[in-house]
């Protein structure tokens, strides 16, 4: 192929396909809300739970979220019931992010449904969303890719980058790109289930 038959990259063809009520959205939560409950202190985990249900999260009961978390979309976010997501987790969620119940996002996680299709000139934007089962453990800095599920009591270890779904539960996975290490086995528990 010639030089001046290359493929150009040009942005400037870029168009945001997001409605004007999206972006509004977007920005009260961006510039205004999230500023103000991002940083508050571990104890005020509720306030923050509450802000993002009133920009539309669905939160289950007794979840909690830390100082620094980021995230994109609130209306785009599903916790069920006894979540935690450790500090400076970004939840970039153009698409939805669900994440079932008794699961822990650790510190620096990052969920990312949102890409772009470089072999477009204009790079447009792409999402898929992102399913985290039940019982699962995200270790600190593990990047979750768009489109991926993560079956029931998955442990991705640190700094894992999940490229692809994960569908044996109740296995550990790890690496870039993440695979299977071993399964996971629960040590016996006197309490009652």
């Amino acid at each position: 192929m010639s030089q001046n038959k290359m493929p150009v990259v040009d942005l400037s063809k870029s168009k945001s396909h997001w409605p004007v009520a999206v972006l509004l959205r977007r920005g009260f939560w961006t510039y205004v809300l999230e500023p103000v409950v991002r940083w508050w202190p571990k104890a005020f985990s509720p306030l923050r739970v509450a802000a993002l249900r009133l920009m539309g999260a669905q939160i289950g009961p007794r979840c909690l979220i830390l100082p620094g978390v980021k995230v994109l979309m609130p209306w785009n976010l599903i916790m069920e019931d006894h979540v935690a997501i450790g500090r400076h987790v970004d939840v970039y969620n153009f698409a939805p992010v669900t994440i079932r119940r008794q699961t822990v996002v650790s510190q620096g996680v990052y969920l990312c449904t949102g890409s772009h299709d470089y072999r477009q000139p204009d790079m447009p934007l792409t999402y898929l969303p992102i399913t985290i089962g039940s019982e699962c453990w995200l270790a600190a800095g593990a990047f979750v890719c768009p489109g991926v599920s993560i079956a029931d009591g998955v442990v991705i270890g640190a700094r894992s980058v999940v490229t692809r779904s994960v569908t044996e539960a109740w296995s550990v996975h790890g690496g870039n790109p993440s695979v299977r290490i071993k399964a996971r086995k629960m040590a016996p528990t006197d309490k009652p289930v």
